[in-house]
């Protein structure tokens, strides 16, 4: 794994981020307070150094703001596990948050899939539409290339449904980069 430094600007948004899976600093400014605290939960709970500065057009929605930094978060980690080899490549957890229960596991496997489950209780938290939080993972798993099914199992509040997941996504992606020799794969090749 390595660190990795990427942008991309459009006619939408405007994205500097930079990543180590290893650790670092977290610093996110999104302009979308709430997507800032998820993101940040996110670096937080699976041990990630991550710096994140959007500026998107957020007089339309947060609608390209967050698929956008979803896209180059994605990026970010392909790059960074450019071989998959010297990684768990599985990670599954569970996240309670008071009323809330999420559920995710991620194959880190070079295939692309997403698999998201989830009825939040309210459409917005601050000035996020909740609505958005599949819109992110869909443009992350397309990027980096892994294999990710979520689960809101149940809750009443859709602040802690969607932060249970963004927490149980980053953890069980932390679990997937944990160091094991060799390529887990029965191909040889992922």
């Amino acid at each position: 794994m390595k660190a990795v430094r990427l942008s991309r600007k459009t006619r939408e948004t405007d994205i500097a981020l930079e990543l180590d899976p290893a650790g670092g600093a977290v610093e996110i400014s999104t302009g979308i307070g709430f997507f800032d605290h998820m993101l940040t939960a996110f670096a937080v709970h699976g041990g990630f150094g991550l710096r994140v500065r959007v500026q998107g057009d957020l007089e339309v929605d947060g609608h390209h703001t967050v698929e956008d930094t979803g896209i180059v978060l994605g990026r970010a980690f392909a790059e960074a596990l450019a071989d998959k080899s010297g990684i768990a490549r599985f990670g599954s957890f569970y996240i309670p948050m008071d009323e809330a229960l999420a559920f995710a596991a991620v194959d880190v496997s070079g295939r692309p899939f997403l698999e998201f489950r989830a009825a939040f209780s309210q459409a917005v938290c601050g000035q996020y539409d909740v609505c958005l939080t599949e819109e992110f993972f869909r443009a992350f798993v397309a990027n980096a290339a892994v294999t990710l099914h979520v689960r809101v199992e149940y809750g009443k509040n859709a602040h802690h449904e969607v932060e249970a997941v963004f927490k149980a996504c980053a953890h069980a992606l932390r679990l997937a980069l944990a160091p094991k020799e060799g390529l887990l794969s029965t191909k040889g090749v992922l």
